[in-house]
């Protein structure tokens, strides 16, 4: 039987994601509805985040119901409301006080706007950020963040937003290094950035709003 000692860390994945209709309002792609591709790209990362075999529970904060409805496939997901939550990182941290409030476990939050994001890539980022307190991985422009971690027993802090990447490394996270071409790092906000995810391969919900249009 495997020791505790070398089974992988099982992590707790919170994802914040805005209500559609309020999402990605710099993503406009002609003939798309932006409302739908906003929810198709949030779907596509949450599967992505199910099916990593390094994580236990994935935390769906939002207040979008139809995100809900929509989701009734994806397997073993909590949905947290966001309340009287304010921005992403309020977000963050109702969703992990919901689930581990006593930072048992190795904690991380993953943006919901990753539609390339593969199983394997966050599993990578995921194993990465096992041997330190902190980590952050950064965006395709290296400005930006689109995971933060924290091991068990550390409490939890992320400043997301414009040039993240460099207040958490201020924090105290450190950069974790994640090849150039991981999908764990191609996040979605603009229709170039859009193409980008293509070209690595986007899941089956935003593919089938692409297709559509």
């Amino acid at each position: 039987m495997e020791s505790e000692e070398l089974r992988p860390a099982r992590w707790v994945v919170v994802v914040p994601v805005k209500p559609a209709a309020h999402g990605k309002s710099r993503l406009d792609v002609p003939g798309v509805d932006r409302i739908a591709l906003a929810r198709a790209i949030a779907l596509d990362t949450i599967a992505a985040a199910t099916a990593c075999e390094v994580v236990a529970q994935v935390v769906i904060v939002t207040d979008d119901p139809a995100l809900a409805r929509d989701a009734a496939s994806i397997p073993a997901l909590r949905f947290v409301p966001e309340g009287g939550a304010r921005g992403l990182d309020a977000a963050v941290a109702t969703g992990i006080a919901a689930v581990d409030p006593h930072h048992r476990m190795p904690r991380a939050a993953l943006l919901g706007d990753l539609p390339a994001l593969r199983p394997e890539h966050l599993a990578d980022g995921l194993r990465a950020a096992a041997s330190v307190d902190r980590g952050v991985v950064a965006d395709a422009e290296g400005t930006g963040s689109t995971l933060v971690t924290a091991g068990p027993g550390i409490e939890w802090s992320s400043s997301f937003g414009d040039d993240s990447f460099a207040r958490h490394v201020a924090a105290g996270c450190a950069g974790l290094e994640i090849p150039d071409a991981s999908t764990l790092r191609r996040d979605v906000d603009t229709a170039a950035q859009l193409e980008a995810a293509i070209l690595l391969g986007v899941g089956p919900h935003t593919t089938a709003v692409l297709t559509a249009a």
